[in-house]
């Protein structure tokens, strides 16, 4: 595996947000956690005036194996089209994209297919993972290798000039390899964290929940390890998705966290480098009963409950706007000493007087 050095957190930086915040025109935390927001991102990036525009976004593509064991209700071949979709601009993730002005890619990293469409970054490793009910999803190799195609994807992105992170997928059966990865880490029972994923049947969640259940139990995942984890039940865009985290939390660049597949990826990126998780803003909370584990596991707070739960990035998409109101309020409002307002003291002199 790669080395990575991920500086700390600038703890002097947001002490300075702090100390500015509270000379703006408006009573002390009166705005919540934008305030919370502006000093995690002086925090992360060292600066004082805070910028992240444009945002990235990069949609990692993969298929999984674990498909043909009956645990999805859209076949495999969507994966494909999906890709397809997305490289034309019809997706969820493209319509908010857009709306966020990001620089946008698509990774192939192991569709079970033949991706024709150039706007794809063609990084196919394998076409999709093997059935990890039966046989180990990727070998390490295979897994270590994803990583790495991740975090040269983000360093690439970075390089361009982004300066906050969105990371999707598009991959059918990634809710079922995300709750095997999940119940790896956390060892929380499958029944407790499977969900319904693209809306299958209560006999196919019961069934999903036996895969996972049984491919655990099989493959003895090792709980720390996460190119284990990966390489037996885990998922390409996964290990690229954790890869592309680590890409940003090294060059100081925020990452706006997405739902179930995206959170337990950065579950992940969390055993491979634990400080990760100091460049992380958890954008929703997903409506993936797993989504709620994944959080608790980064001791993080998401930003929005809008009862999401399709992936791609959209979530963190639709959340970037919060971040922006963040950095706007300590970019360009007004202090107490440069707008003529009288502060706390003063006012409370005037109204009694």
């Amino acid at each position: 595996m790669m080395n990575i050095d991920i500086p700390l957190l600038n703890k002097a930086a947001g002490e300075k947000a702090t100390s500015y915040i509270a000379t703006l025109t408006k009573p002390l935390g009166s705005l919540g956690r934008l305030e919370e927001i502006a000093i995690s991102l002086a925090e992360m990036t060292g600066n004082l005036t805070l910028e992240i525009t444009p945002p990235g976004i990069i949609v990692f593509a993969a298929d999984h194996g674990i498909v043909k064991e009956g645990v999805s209700a859209y076949p495999q071949e969507v994966t494909l089209q999906m890709v397809a979709n997305i490289v034309n601009g019809g997706a969820a993730i493209n319509v908010f994209g857009r709306q966020i002005g990001a620089k946008f890619k698509v990774v192939d990293v192991g569709v079970a297919g033949d991706v024709t469409e150039v706007q794809v970054i063609h990084k196919k490793i394998r076409q999709g993972t093997g059935s990890f009910l039966t046989e180990l999803a990727m070998t390490r190799e295979e897994a270590e290798k994803a990583v790495l195609i991740g975090y040269e994807e983000g360093i690439q992105i970075i390089e361009s000039g982004i300066k906050c992170l969105i990371i999707g997928e598009v991959g059918i059966g990634n809710t079922t390899a995300s709750s095997a990865v999940l119940a790896s880490i956390t060892g929380a029972d499958p029944a407790a964290i499977v969900g319904f994923g693209t809306g299958i049947s209560t006999e196919q969640h019961n069934r999903k929940v036996a895969v996972v259940r049984d491919a655990i139990s099989l493959h003895q995942p090792k709980p720390t390890d996460a190119i284990d984890i990966l390489s037996k039940v885990g998922g390409l865009e996964m290990a690229a998705m954790a890869g592309a985290m680590l890409a940003a939390a090294e060059k100081r660049v925020p990452i706006l966290i997405d739902g179930f597949i995206c959170t337990v990826s950065a579950c992940l990126a969390k055993l491979m480098a634990p400080t990760v998780v100091d460049y992380m803003i958890l954008s929703h909370q997903s409506v993936e009963p797993g989504h709620t584990t994944a959080v608790k596991h980064l001791q993080k707070e998401p930003l929005l409950q809008l009862n999401m739960r399709l992936g791609e990035g959209t979530g963190a998409a639709v959340a970037f706007p919060i971040l922006q109101s963040a950095v706007n309020m300590i970019n360009e409002m007004a202090t107490f000493e440069n707008s003529g307002v009288s502060g706390k003291d003063e006012t409370e002199v005037i109204m009694n007087s």
